[in-house]
């Protein structure tokens, strides 16, 4: 079953005689195709003629495409012109760059730039921790990519994965209030990628590493972790990570069972696999196993990089071998971060009673939840239309807004465990649902609650600058004021 998606949607202005049964005629035509219709606007009427904008969501590319087809094989009205509202969009770009300081008069340009500027630039020279406070340092953050593992597109390269990371900005913003600006890197090559970021670290607060394909992303990780003293955030690996866990979290809530006992199949041996594997390791799940395309990941299986050494280590107590179909029996949570359709029905019907699935592969699950329906207590995807959204949103934007106001230097366990548990404990335990087990992404007290976890583990563990400034309590009112 297809869903729609304004992520397919299209308007497209029709032109036809002013005259009565005309327009319930169009709007039919839409239904039989599929379409979804949203708002229907009207753009001009005269000379008996009225031209009106549909706004039409359709399944997919070539359904869109469809739909429009049809619309112009009838002769009773014009087909004016077909606008994709995705790429409307983003014309020119969803960014911009606005001064915080006015500029109207010489005085004002004598203060922000020279001669005034000269006197903060000396300031910093003798104190380098004051650029925090006298730049845009304070509350900026690098998103940086290498276009090497867009979503579920793969290598497409830096300028095509400038989208992304343009989106990745503009939610920090909405969502933290962290200014964040897109590096999209012309190269590859593991060297110049550190190289380059531990150049251009001394204008950000922290580092968010971005579709940087696996093994190179751990490796760019860990190196500059060690070797800056801003954060370093891989999140497709620990936002992911974390979100699960608030999730799962959750949902051995509602099924009233602890991490210590449940059996835990994950689909993925990628960065966020291990991420994922390594976190609930952290909170104490004990019997976990790993698979990939090979199958189970085993200490006897050869030719593993250092991510599945790690795993074959780590898991799989028993040193199980097979593929998923096999491994899956007697599971009672299966984690999928792999690709579409990989777990069948018979799969599921293999796991323990009242089992709980997150198939997270986007756009296009590892299974369809309406095909399991009925066989599980739980249901979870990365999509937005579905229920029990897993989305990294409901993270990096909070935990980078508590990194960012106590000046952490680091993201260690502790506060990913910890904004873990803030977005768990959004949603009260008697409010827990079969359909609700991790909260909106439009819940504005996450954001919040994640940022004061982060920022009070950061100075609990020794991470932190200093304490609490103005922009949390900010953020916690404005949360607070728009429940």
């Amino acid at each position: 079953m297809s869903h729609h998606s304004p992520g397919y949607s299209l308007t497209i202005r029709l032109r036809y005689p002013d005259r009565p049964g005309l327009l319930g005629r169009i709007t039919s035509v839409i239904g039989e195709a599929d379409g979804l219709i949203g708002a229907i606007d009207v753009v001009d009427s005269r000379e008996g003629k009225i031209t009106r904008d549909f706004a039409v969501s359709a399944t997919t590319v070539n359904h869109g495409k469809a739909i429009v087809e049809r619309l112009k094989s009838s002769q009773d009205w014009e087909v004016v012109n077909v606008s994709d509202r995705v790429f409307l969009m983003h014309l020119g770009g969803k960014l911009e760059i606005s001064p915080r300081a006015p500029l109207k008069t010489r005085d004002d340009l004598s203060m922000a730039y020279t001669p005034g500027v000269a006197r903060i630039c000396q300031a910093i020279a003798e104190d380098p921790e004051s650029a925090f406070s006298l730049t845009v340092k304070r509350n900026m953050v690098a998103v940086v990519s290498d276009g090497s593992a867009i979503l579920g597109l793969g290598n497409l390269g830096p300028k095509a994965a400038m989208p992304v990371m343009e989106g990745k900005a503009i939610l920090f913003k909405e969502f933290g209030g962290v200014d964040a600006f897109p590096i999209c890197l012309d190269t590859q090559d593991t060297e110049k990628i550190i190289e380059t970021v531990r150049y251009i670290a001394p204008g950000f607060g922290g580092i968010n590493l971005e579709d940087i394909s696996a093994p190179r992303c751990v490796e760019i990780e860990e190196r500059l972790e060690a070797e800056l003293e801003i954060p370093v955030f891989h999140d497709d690996q620990h936002g992911t990570a974390i979100v699960v866990l608030a999730a799962l979290t959750n949902a051995l809530r509602f099924t009233q069972q602890k991490m210590k006992d449940i059996r835990v199949v994950i689909n993925g041996a990628g960065a966020a696999g291990v991420a994922i594997t390594k976190l609930l390791a952290a909170v104490g799940v004990e019997d976990m196993i790993v698979c990939d395309r090979s199958g189970a990941i085993h200490r006897q299986r050869g030719q593993l990089n250092d991510l599945k050494v790690w795993l074959a280590e780590n898991t799989n107590r028993q040193q199980q071998s097979g593929p998923l179909s096999e491994i899956i029996s007697g599971a009672d949570v299966f984690i999928g971060v792999s690709s579409r359709d990989v777990l069948s029905v018979q799969d599921v019907q293999r796991m323990n009673r009242d089992p709980i699935v997150f198939a997270l592969a986007n756009p296009d699950p590892e299974i369809q939840p309406h095909l399991v329906q009925g066989l599980v207590r739980i249901m979870a995807t990365g999509r937005s239309d579905y229920p029990n959204q897993i989305n990294n949103v409901l993270c990096f934007p909070g935990l980078f807004r508590g990194l960012l106001d106590v000046r952490a230097r680091e993201v260690n366990l502790d506060m990913k465990v910890a904004a873990a548990q803030a977005i768990a404990n959004a949603i009260p335990e008697n409010d827990l649902m079969a359909d609700y087990i991790i909260p909106s992404v439009f819940d504005r007290r996450v954001a919040a609650s994640v940022a004061e976890a982060v920022s009070r583990v950061a100075i609990e563990t020794g991470s932190a600058r200093r304490g609490q400034v103005p922009g949390l309590a900010a953020l916690s009112t404005a949360a607070a004021s728009s429940v």
